[in-house]
């Protein structure tokens, strides 16, 4: 997938584990867990908005778009 999370990153920068994180935002430590590892399919905004305001930072800041190689190779087929 081209999106990455670096959850992982900010919460460092911010000296917060991920426990504390899941208890200030209110999502469980196992879903939070998923999004932390870049296993989520999908993130609603509600839960964006609520660790952007908890971690202090910026959607950019959790979230990273990457083009992968396979995204490269149908880019190249479709030409």
């Amino acid at each position: 997938m081209a999106i990455k999370v670096n959850l992982d990153r900010v919460l460092l920068d911010r000296k917060m584990s991920l426990t504390q994180l899941a208890q200030r935002v209110g999502i469980t430590l196992a879903n939070l867990s998923i999004l932390k590892t870049g296993k989520a399919r999908a993130v609603r905004f509600s839960t964006l908005d609520a660790l952007c305001r908890e971690l202090n930072c910026q959607p950019a800041d959790i979230l990273v778009y990457e083009a992968d190689e396979k995204d490269d190779e149908i880019k190249l087929v479709a030409e």
